[in-house]
């Protein structure tokens, strides 16, 4: 008789499934396997427990994607209190799977002002979790360009990090962009807007005597977002980065 799932197993399995692309929830995934051995489970029991709550994601449901028929109550439940607490969950997920990442070696000896040393490593935790979360969501893919290279890519926060604690965690507080347009992106020097096209500033519409711009931004005004797998970026998160980020002059 299979076992129930316990609410920490559950944290664990809804990790992976922000990690792990669609297309490959299957028992032969080697993050999938890793898990089922840490939790000393089958393959296909923490595979079937992924697909239980791709049931649940609101990005797949508006694409008429679904994923297992059946699921538990403990999966709404620890869907719903991801959603309510992405920074508390992240962290507590990421701590049940790998331990002794505490043991962060780049954690400075002189913490920044008011800042202890647990809540730096919670912060860089979370950033861990939120980069692959985001870059898994846009399959390693600038939204803009569609340049595929993981290490000039970056996970951008929409409403800024200091801004809004509560979402800071959150994939659909994120865009996968490559380093360049994350500048310019958190300088306001970009957008998207809420119908999830990208929106040039005046301050580099001015600039048309760069020849430069040209390639790098001007060929992108008013291109169409890739839309992620899921995580879609919400759109009151948008209206804010429109509204407040964004330079109109």
């Amino acid at each position: 008789m299979a076992k129930n799932w316990t609410r920490e197993e559950t944290i664990q399995a809804f990790n992976l499934y922000c990690k792990t692309p669609f297309g490959r929830i299957h028992n032969r995934n080697p993050e999938i396997i890793a898990l089922a051995e840490r939790l000393n489970r089958s393959a296909s029991s923490v595979s079937y427990k992924l697909a239980n709550l791709a049931r649940l994601d609101p990005s797949l449901k508006r694409r008429n994607i679904s994923g297992a028929t059946h699921g538990s109550k403990m999966d709404e439940e620890v869907w719903n209190e991801f959603s309510q607490d992405w920074d508390g969950l992240a962290f507590e997920s990421e701590m049940l799977i790998s331990p002794k990442i505490v043991e962060i070696p780049e954690v400075p000896v002189e913490l920044p002002q008011g800042m202890t040393r647990e809540a730096l490593v919670m912060v860089r935790v979370n950033q861990r979790f939120f980069r692959a979360a985001v870059l898994t969501a846009y399959e390693s893919r600038c939204c803009i360009t569609g340049l595929a290279q993981p290490e000039l890519l970056v996970a951008s926060h929409i409403v800024p990090w200091s801004v809004d604690l509560k979402n800071r965690t959150n994939p659909s507080n994120g865009l996968c962009l490559n380093a360049l347009h994350d500048r310019a992106f958190d300088a306001g020097l970009l957008t998207v807007t809420p119908k999830m096209t990208v929106r040039l500033s005046p301050v580099l519409l001015a600039k048309t005597s760069q020849p430069e711009l040209e390639g790098m931004f001007l060929r992108y005004k008013d291109a169409p977002l890739r839309i992620p797998a899921r995580f879609v970026p919400d759109k009151t998160f948008l209206e804010y980065h429109n509204d407040i980020v964004f330079r109109t002059a």
